[in-house]
């Protein structure tokens, strides 16, 4: 066991407490998400686990030793961590180069310029090795901080909304890139994102929050599959929600059925197309069916009457 999260309390006001007994365990080598809209708590879990804060009860053991916050530690973290959030800290006058061998040795310079040139690649940074950070984008001073935590192999990066100022194009190399890289090194990963789509096909563990609370914690696939409620439901994107009566109108065994698990066939229950708009990859369908507007997705553009069936 990597990290343990045991009975936490942490409140930012007596009033207002954000944990309250939570409970979390996360193996070694894994990639896990933490994942829930703004104000859920995320952040702030990832900066208690770092020790970045004070709890005020309970405790967090880090490959088998307690952790501490500020209080207890002069300087913030632990040896074998790594945390990258939304302020990057780069050296001003360092060129992307040398912020990211900032914690490698000097002793085999020919063996650091080989890290470096790695990891530069691995964040889709080569051709900036020699820029000052003051020139970068807010998303390219991003991935240098990533890269920088990296080049140590530490055994846990906890990154914080990471794909957050990047456009899709860019989001969509990095992300392969980075999750390959762990892997490969066996470094432990903690991301906290509100698109879990950015994440999906590469995480081992989902842990869903609401407010401080933990309202699921699974696979991904489980989680998908058999969200808790509609508030865990909607974090995978666009979906149709049921209630008690239209679960019964419709003889439905789940609360909610993602478009593409609603299909268009020669019989099943009727239903008149509101619209039909291409999104790409598929076609984007509103349909209505026993007075219930019901999202669809197909191959081809409708039109009309058709049937629609659930599986």
């Amino acid at each position: 066991m990597l990290l343990e999260i045991n009975n936490l309390y942490f409140s930012y006001s007596e009033d207002q407490p954000l944990f309250q007994n939570l409970n979390l365990k996360f193996d070694a080598g894994k990639i896990i998400a933490l994942a829930g809209e703004s104000g859920c708590g995320k952040s702030t879990l990832l900066s208690l686990i770092y020790g970045l804060h004070n709890w005020q009860s309970g405790e967090i053991i880090f490959d088998g030793k307690k952790t501490y916050g500020p209080k207890a530690n002069l300087v913030p973290g632990e040896p074998e961590m790594k945390y990258v959030a939304q302020n990057f800290d780069l050296m001003p006058y360092a060129t992307v180069a040398e912020n990211v061998g900032k914690f490698l040795s000097n002793i085999n310079l020919a063996k650091k310029k080989e890290t470096v040139t790695e990891l530069l690649e691995v964040v889709g940074l080569t051709e900036f090795a020699n820029i000052l950070p003051k020139y970068l984008s807010g998303g390219q001073q991003q991935r240098v901080a990533i890269a920088r935590a990296l080049s140590v192999l530490p055994k846990l990066l906890v990154l914080d909304e990471p794909f957050s100022n990047l456009d899709f194009s860019r989001k969509i190399e990095l992300r392969e890139r980075l999750f390959k890289y762990v892997k490969q090194n066996n470094i432990s990963l903690i991301i906290s994102t509100h698109e879990i789509q950015d994440v999906l096909p590469w995480l081992d563990q989902m842990v869903v929050l609401q407010k401080g609370r933990l309202i699921q914690n699974d696979s991904p696939e489980e989680i998908f599959k058999n969200p808790f409620n509609e508030y865990v439901a909607k974090l995978f994107g666009e979906v149709n929600i049921f209630d008690e009566k239209e679960r019964e109108e419709f003889k439905l065994q789940k609360f909610s059925y993602d478009p593409r698990a609603i299909k268009i066939s020669e019989e099943g229950f009727e239903a008149e197309v509101l619209e039909s708009r291409f999104a790409g990859s598929y076609y984007w369908n509103k349909v209505i069916s026993k007075n219930k507007e019901i999202i669809v997705y197909t191959e081809e553009k409708i039109e009309g009457s058709v049937n629609i069936n659930f599986i």
